[in-house]
């Protein structure tokens, strides 16, 4: 592949005695929705984690936009480009939906004592950007959700938390997103709306690519361009939804068949 976005080459990942990753090798392109499957222990979230610095590898490469990020903080992951939701929600719920929104920008902001006292005006700017931006972001998920910005997150369904989540990474503006089970603790119904608005996302913010676990076979068959499957920290098929739910590795692995 031509200059993919993340280029991942023979990636580790040891915990101890447990490895949970195996000489990974992949290149996710750019503009694009790449899945990754595997049943639960696979290493799909730690694959998260190592990519975003969280883990650092026990060997191998990570490269996006063709600098290696392999041993960066997550600090600095983040400013690279990189933003990521995670299964289990992350939201701070006696706060507001707009404070909710705004910590994903936080390290972009002037918070220092000096600017918050002595430059009100700048001070009060920022904050009509940031409330601007939030309510843009909001708005193309559920327009009902920005009318109630400044509503407390503890009073909303499900689907509106994951909604105000997906919000929080993109409000910083990422080349990649990385969404971690996105659809975890939701119906059917749900579901169905919310990959609606990720597609949604993805048509109306340009250069964005998106890396989305789930274990929902109708949700990656629906939004995914490529998939990777994992089986105990190996990649073991790569191709469309089709090829790679077709494969009988995968379906020994995943799917039950024997």
């Amino acid at each position: 592949m031509q200059n993919p976005l993340l280029s991942i080459s023979n990636l580790g990942k040891k915990f101890g005695g447990v490895t949970a990753l195996v000489d990974l090798d992949l290149a996710v392109p750019r503009n694009r929705i790449f899945g990754l499957i595997g049943p639960n222990g696979s290493g799909k979230t730690t694959f998260f984690n190592v990519v975003t610095g969280i883990y650092p590898a026990t060997s191998g490469t990570v490269v996006f936009e063709k600098e290696d990020i392999t041993r960066f903080s997550p600090q600095k992951v983040y400013r690279a480009g990189v933003a990521r939701t995670f299964q289990r929600s992350r939201l701070l719920l006696p706060l507001s939906i707009l404070d909710n929104i705004t910590l994903g920008d936080h390290s972009q902001l002037e918070n220092g004592l000096f600017f918050n006292l002595f430059r009100r005006r700048a001070l009060a700017a920022q904050y009509r950007q940031l409330l601007d931006k939030s309510r843009d972001l909001i708005t193309i998920f559920d327009p009902g959700l920005a009318d109630r910005i400044f509503e407390p997150v503890v009073n909303l369904p499900m689907i509106s938390r994951r909604r105000i989540e997906i919000c929080r990474a993109l409000i910083s503006n990422p080349k990649l997103l990385l969404l971690d089970e996105p659809s975890a603790g939701m119906t059917h119904e749900e579901t169905h709306r919310l990959i609606d608005d990720i597609l949604q996302i993805k048509d109306k913010i340009a250069d964005l690519t998106i890396i989305i676990i789930e274990h929902e076979m109708s949700v990656m068959e629906r939004i995914t361009d490529h998939c990777a499957v994992l089986n105990f920290g190996q990649k073991i098929c790569e191709g469309t939804y089709q090829q790679v739910a077709a494969d009988p590795e995968v379906q020994k692995a995943y799917l039950g068949v024997d």
